[in-house]
């Protein structure tokens, strides 16, 4: 009988921001699996869990997802990927893949349990805490208040559409802006929002920042914007 595959969410950084149900599948799982950038590459979520989770007994294996933005290389990858997990659940194991933040939010993860359901393999989705709910916390801010909208978006994305977010709703989270942080500054100016920014990095690691925008600092890759209009002036 084939193992089960688990996406669990660990949340931002800080290892007390795991939740009960993610450290009891952790602790019950046979095969801890990891997402890298490059082979060999220390694992920040593996790291998390560690500071919680008893993995001496436990096999982890990595999964690599290299940052290459070709359709065919990201294919390739997720390949790999679901062939190594199909062989160990048929092995009867059960495999937990961990990932930072929350499951849902633009992680490694759904796709390829998107893959592994179509290969008929069982799979269960723990969430985890938002990096920018955890930010807001730090920074002691409402992300929504009252009838206000919010709006999610990647920096990856096309600047335009960026743009209509900030100019559509209220509040504006702004991910994967670490290593875009000159166009986001753009966008800001552009939308006279720059003030009612706050930037939220490395949340519950070391290096953690909360607070605005500062011109020559240099952000790490984990790094968010919030954008309330409320604090515009």
């Amino acid at each position: 009988m084939a193992g089960r595959l688990y996406g669990v969410g660990v949340g931002p950084g800080d290892p007390d921001l795991l939740t009960l149900k993610a450290i009891g599948c952790l602790e019950a799982a046979d095969v801890i699996a990891y997402p890298v950038k490059t082979p060999g590459e220390k694992g920040t979520a593996l790291d998390i869990v560690r500071q919680r989770t008893d993995l001496s007994r436990k096999e982890t294996v990595e999964l690599v997802f290299g940052m290459n933005s070709e359709t065919k290389a990201r294919v390739c990858d997720y390949g790999n990927a679901a062939a190594k997990l199909s062989s160990i659940l048929d092995g009867g194991k059960n495999v937990a893949v961990i990932t930072l933040g929350d499951v849902s939010i633009y992680s490694t993860y759904m796709r390829l349990n998107a893959e592994m359901e179509a290969r008929g393999y069982e799979t269960t989705i723990i969430p985890g805490v938002p990096s920018f709910c955890s930010g807001a916390a730090e920074a002691r801010m409402p992300l929504t208040i009252g009838e206000e909208g919010l709006a999610v978006v990647s920096m990856n994305g096309e600047p335009k559409e960026i743009r209509a977010a900030m100019d559509s709703f209220d509040n504006i989270v702004l991910m994967k802006a670490g290593r875009h942080m000159d166009l986001a500054v753009r966008l800001l100016d552009d939308a006279g929002l720059k003030k009612a920014a706050t930037v939220i990095s490395n949340i519950g690691m070391e290096g953690q920042y909360v607070g605005p925008i500062e011109e020559g600092r240099q952000y790490g890759y984990f790094t968010t914007v919030i954008v309330k209009k409320g604090r515009a002036d």
